[in-house]
């Protein structure tokens, strides 16, 4: 997938602490991993962003072992649900995290760069499909055992075509600000592996003052943010900093509200750089469209247009494509980094491609007479909070199984309201909302209502429920 080999001399991450691997050692490492290991099989990788972490993958990826990518804090109970599920026959973890998965009877293989392989107890393992690459989660951090299935010319593709519409080349020194079990942080590790660029990773925060002094110090030339991440720049000033080496921004997880969308990119106009949206889902491996920098004052609000290699239209309520500007209808994406499907248990990892590259997102869109793409909102229950994709459905189940108790969410982008009928439970339900999510408790607003509405079937009427916070 990547060539290491080509670049094996260029640093390909460094972190703040200053250790740098070059893409020779990247390889060198893995291999190791990859030796050891011995087979083609399932690894539960979890994440965090750091030069360990992005060696595993690496290792798994390259080596034809499949790693299911999760977050390194997700909640214990969750995870555990899942192991049970899918049957790894290996852990990629953190040291630290040794003694949280002793109940598993692991065997210690190999340590290194802050990390530990651990083998299982598990002896069978589930057939694996031959082009499956890795495993994502579906619904940001509710424990969903659905996983998104993508395969290497997925991987590859869309790594591919970013980096073509982004202009990538091995100057870039790109900063993490977003997980890499993610999968819009997980492109951009991807996008610039691919091309020999040396990526800067730092579990810090952008509002803490070692990330920008790392930035600094390191040249970092672009970072990547979701809706809430451009709210917090915002918010710090950040269009006062000193930041000569900057060139890039691109956001996406989300939609922007057009004025700041316009704020960042007449900003970027004005001082040389480029801010560039874009439009994804983890069903489409990462990327599907991108606004180009240079439309970015002139179409604020807007998407943008396929990315190299795919294709936009929208279909009507009846599946007739839709063909005048500034009409809604669902939109539909195909190219070659749609994904393969999903997997809701380890029988399910054998499966082919079951999309045949075609994509219906569920999200509900327009297009203008440039053919630049709006999105209007979302035919089915998701919410992105802070770039999570959170599946409300999910939530009230996880709420009503720990509490026995009406429980009804509805939101909108980077704001989950739960509604509830008993007060004396609002700031349980909030604390437990948000360990099980591992999100932002800004995020999460509990509301006490006399009932939760309901239709003559049982439904609960969720229209009800927006005027509560609309107000």
């Amino acid at each position: 997938m990547w060539n290491f080999d080509k670049y094996k001399d260029k640093i390909a991450i460094l972190d703040e602490l200053g250790t740098a691997l070059s893409y020779g050692s990247l390889k060198a490492s893995g291999q190791k991993i990859a030796d050891i290991i011995g087979k083609r099989c399932l690894v539960f990788s979890l994440c965090e962003n750091s030069i360990g972490s992005v060696v595993g993958y690496t290792a798994f990826a390259a080596n034809g072992i499949v790693p299911v990518l999760l977050n390194s804090r997700m909640d214990r109970e969750l995870l555990g649900q899942l192991i049970i599920k899918y049957k790894p026959l290996y852990l990629w973890i953190p040291v630290s995290q040794k003694p949280d998965f002793e109940q598993y009877q692991v065997r210690e293989l190999v340590e290194m760069y802050g990390y530990v392989l651990l083998q299982t107890s598990f002896t069978e393992q589930y057939l694996l499909y031959d082009e499956l690459c890795l495993l994502l989660t579906t619904s940001g951090s509710t424990g969903s055992p659905k996983l998104v299935r993508q395969s290497y010319q997925n991987v590859f593709a869309n790594a591919q075509s970013i980096a073509e519409y982004l202009k990538l080349d091995e100057t870039e020194r790109p900063i993490t600000t977003l997980p890499m079990n993610y999968t819009y942080g997980l492109s951009i590790i991807n996008s610039h592996l691919l091309v020999g660029a040396a990526v800067l990773i730092t579990d810090k925060t952008l509002v803490q003052k070692e990330f920008w002094k790392f930035f600094k110090e390191a040249g970092a030339t672009s970072f990547g943010g979701v809706p809430y991440t451009y709210e917090m720049l915002d918010r710090m000033r950040f269009m006062g900093m000193e930041l000569p080496s900057l060139r890039t921004m691109t956001q996406a997880g989300g939609k922007l509200t057009p004025e700041l969308h316009e704020k960042f990119a007449r900003f970027a106009q004005e001082h040389g750089k480029k801010f560039v949206v874009m439009y994804g889902q983890c069903e489409a491996t990462a990327r599907m469209g991108y606004l180009p920098a240079e439309k970015a004052v002139e179409k604020k609000g807007s998407m943008g247009i396929a990315i190299p290699g795919g294709k936009f239209y929208l279909i009507d309520a009846q599946g007739k494509e839709v063909t005048v500007p500034h009409t809604t209808g669902e939109l539909v994406y195909e190219g070659e980094n749609v994904t393969l499907g999903y997997a809701e248990c380890g029988e399910e990892l054998s499966k082919g491609d079951e999309r045949g590259g075609v994509l219906y997102t569920g999200d509900m869109a327009q297009f203008d007479e440039d053919g630049y793409y709006y999105i209007i909102g979302r035919k089915k229950r998701f919410l992105k909070i802070y770039g999570n994709r959170v599946n409300l459905d999910e939530i009230e189940r996880l709420i009503k199984g720990k509490f026995g108790i009406e429980t009804a969410s509805t939101g909108i982008d980077d704001h989950l309201y739960l509604f509830i009928v008993d007060e004396s439970m609002a700031e349980k339900v909030k604390n437990f909302a948000v360990n099980k999510t591992g999100l932002n408790p800004a995020a999460f607003h509990v509301m006490t209502i006399k009932e939760i509405p309901k239709n003559d079937s049982g439904k609960i009427q969720y229209r009800e429920l927006e005027r509560h916070y609309e107000q």
